[in-house]
């Protein structure tokens, strides 16, 4: 894993970061889930958190916003998630069309999620973040931990 990548464009050297999410939803909706692993230099930070009403969905987009807030300075991050809606987002133009529509999807209905989209938009324009899409519940440990952790989130709001 190269450490300072230089961004070109403005001369900030970057730390690359991998960042692995998950979302989980009882109910969907109903109490919810995130975790996050992020790996720099060979050192995991583990973080997680969860919600007493909430989507699948809005946990997935969660779990990126917060492993990305949780960058002290510009990254170049490649973030892993098994979230076809996150990544399909970014990776096939949708967001930059929701953007330019004024958040409305192509059969005129609005665009759910807006707020957590537009915390990520400014995310993305603090790092450099390559999406990759992961297949869930299969073989990448990093995925399931996530997700486990995601789970444990929303119990703890089914116990309540």
């Amino acid at each position: 894993m190269e450490n300072h990548p230089t961004d070109s464009a403005n001369g900030i050297k970057r730390s690359q970061v991998d960042i692995y999410t998950d979302g989980a939803c009882s109910g969907n909706p109903g109490p919810g889930g995130w975790g996050a692993i992020l790996l720099w230099h060979g050192e995991e930070k583990r973080l997680q958190g969860g919600e007493e009403d909430t989507t699948n969905n809005r946990m997935e987009l969660m779990a990126a916003i917060k492993a990305l807030e949780a960058l002290k300075r510009p990254c170049q991050v490649a973030l892993y998630s098994d979230s076809a809606y996150l990544v399909n987002a970014f990776t096939q133009g949708w967001i930059d069309r929701w953007k330019v529509n004024g958040w409305r999807k192509a059969d005129k209905k609005s665009v759910e999620n807006q707020d957590l989209w537009q915390r990520l938009l400014v995310l993305s324009e603090t790092h450099r973040i390559v999406w990759h899409k992961v297949k869930g519940h299969s073989d990448n440990a990093y995925n399931n931990i996530c997700d486990a952790m995601a789970t444990e989130e929303a119990a703890k709001f089914r116990q309540t």
